[in-house]
């Protein structure tokens, strides 16, 4: 009998380098992808028996597209550049096309990135989340009625960008110089939340709806040599000596991980990613956001980390978030891993 034919996958991502050869900064693409990353991707569908096609970017998807190629399935984790629906482009042209792809829907991709818009979602949902406000406009920020100390980080952006030693907020003086440079540098509303004093936690998920699980919870420590007061953008970057990781299951991170598999199902994310969790002082988690375009990088990860702490391979990890794909797409035969 005739083996089946390889599954045809193709890999949507942003290179970072290519981007930085165009004269973007480096925060500015602090959520694009490594040549590392792509070709750590490819290498373990290939193991897992699919046969990969690195597509690139959105514009190269589109031209592709033009061109007449076609694809069995695409394994998408484009951020895209512009706009609030950014990382929604991708999948969106794919429906269009009506190719299946893996990780979640425009509607989902683009409600996570705006922070705001994901919290009430959440919220209404009976997920906790502590209060927060919005500033459009400068002029917004004399009508918070939060109580400080409050917290201050762009609406839509990922990877710690614009979080640093100046989020946390004591004051409306403060309030206001922060909420100014944030609009100026980032040119989108900010997000003005009640700060958390607890414990952070990020939770790895694989599947979708009830079978959503946890792949691990893990707890972020800040240092001594941190950047204080959040997970930021340099303390991302530079995280050697600043940041301290480990695996937590405790009574209050369990509680953590029932939070954020309520809030994965609540946003109809799919497939597999990460939601954060700070809790407040009493040590009640609350929902901070959903990554369901979580990083791949194959040594600096988040999801990565929780995935070798809890003693799964890369490989394995792939294989779960495949596993979660076929289960919505059962019209398509999963290939057999390569001997």
């Amino acid at each position: 009998m005739q083996a089946p034919s390889k599954l045809h996958i193709g890999i949507t991502y942003d290179l970072r380098s290519d981007y930085l050869a165009l004269g973007y900064g480096e925060e500015e693409t602090a959520e694009f992808d490594s040549e590392v990353t792509v070709d750590a991707l490819a290498e373990a569908l290939g193991a897992l028996g699919y046969a990969p096609d690195r597509i690139g970017s959105v514009r190269r998807l589109c031209e592709r597209l033009v061109g007449g190629e076609r694809w069995d399935c695409v394994f998408n984790f484009c951020e895209g550049l512009k706009g609030v629906a950014r990382e929604a482009q991708v999948p969106a042209l794919l429906e269009a096309y009506d190719i299946p792809y893996v990780f979640s829907d425009p509607l989902t991709l683009a409600l996570a990135l705006d922070k705001a818009m994901a919290k009430r979602v959440a919220r209404d949902c009976g997920v906790p989340t502590t209060p927060f406000d919005v500033i459009k406009r400068i002029e917004d920020a004399s009508r918070i009625e939060l109580i400080f100390p409050l917290f201050l980080k762009p609406i839509a952006e990922g990877s710690g960008k614009g979080v640093g030693a100046r989020s946390k907020v004591d004051n409306r003086t403060e309030l206001e110089r922060t909420a100014a440079d944030l609009l100026q540098r980032f040119d989108q509303p900010v997000l003005v939340e009640t700060y958390l004093p607890g414990r952070e936690f990020t939770v790895g998920i694989t599947g979708t709806g009830s079978a959503a699980e946890i792949l691990g919870i893990m707890e972020v420590m800040i240092t001594k040599n941190a950047e204080p007061h959040g997970y930021g953008y340099d303390n991302k970057e530079n995280f050697a000596g600043r940041m301290n990781y480990r695996l937590a299951d405790d009574a209050e991170a369990q509680e953590a991980g029932r939070v954020a598999l309520a809030a994965w199902r609540a946003l109809n994310c799919r497939d597999g990613g990460r939601i954060d969790i700070r809790s407040d002082a009493s040590g009640r988690p609350h929902f901070i956001e959903v990554n369901p375009l979580a990083g791949l990088h194959p040594v600096r990860s988040d999801l990565i980390y929780i995935a070798r702490f809890k003693g799964i391979t890369y490989l394995d990890l792939v294989g779960r978030i495949m596993t979660a794909f076929h289960a919505r797409h059962s019209e398509l035969v999963r290939p057999q891993p390569a001997a």
